[in-house]
């Protein structure tokens, strides 16, 4: 079975992929897995039918164009097409029913499945706590307490609140590229030590939940029930 990501960015990548490759261990299938990043999460295009426009790079951009182009060359009833982006201030279920949405329009044949992290990525670091506390042993317990799992709060504000108490408010005013650095880092050195078994991240076991079913079910493939004219 191939199982092809589509997501984000590379630095939420390597918790997809690294998550997504022990569930698949665990339910025991044999299975080669692709992830491709993006620059970004951008927004579906107008014209959904046509090319996309030159220089386009981000997930939503290209979304259609790379639908049509899997749907060709999948092998439906044993591959999988996966879609992963950060809700940010959208509504998740509306946000995850349009691509969806998309995904039957676009890639009819191939089992598809969506996850979205609840605001950012972060919302499913935060969701294994064990494994922040196994990473960075100095782990501000209180904050991570004070944090209500998949809240819109300015979630990667709080991973770093609880991963480094003591540079925090430092932290804060760098702003970017170089807080984007430690995103990555503490993305990359949590997710070494995740369980997505014991992650308790709503979105995430969504996704979980949504991957397992659609590798239990060869049969759950997409059924086009939406106009173009929807979106």
């Amino acid at each position: 079975m191939r199982v092809e990501i589509l997501s984000e960015d590379k630095s939420g990548s390597v918790v997809v992929k690294r998550l997504t490759e022990r569930l698949l261990q665990k339910m025991g299938v044999e299975f080669e897995l692709y992830v491709r990043p993006h620059r970004g999460c951008g927004s579906l295009p107008k014209d959904m039918d046509s090319p996309p426009a030159p220089l386009t790079n981000s997930l939503l951009g290209l979304l259609p164009a790379e639908l049509r182009a899997y749907n060709r060359v999948l092998t439906p009833d044993k591959d999988v097409l996966v879609v992963i982006m950060d809700s940010d201030d959208k509504d998740p279920n509306e946000l995850r029913d349009k691509l969806y949405s998309v995904c039957r329009l676009y890639c009819p044949s191939v089992r598809t499945v969506v996850g979205l992290c609840t605001e950012e990525i972060e919302a499913w670091l935060l969701g294994d706590f064990e494994a922040i506390i196994e990473t960075f042993p100095e782990a501000d317990v209180k904050a991570h307490d004070s944090y209500t799992q998949d809240s819109v709060c300015g979630t990667w504000e709080k991973l770093c609140e609880v991963v480094e108490p003591e540079g925090f408010e430092e932290l804060l005013n760098i702003g970017y590229p170089a807080i984007g650095n430690y995103k990555a880092m503490w993305a990359d050195k949590i997710s070494m030590n995740m369980d997505p078994e014991r992650n308790v991240s709503p979105s995430f076991i969504l996704y979980k939940n949504a991957l397992l079913q659609a590798i239990k079910n060869p049969q759950a493939i997409n059924k086009p029930r939406v106009k173009r004219t929807s979106f």
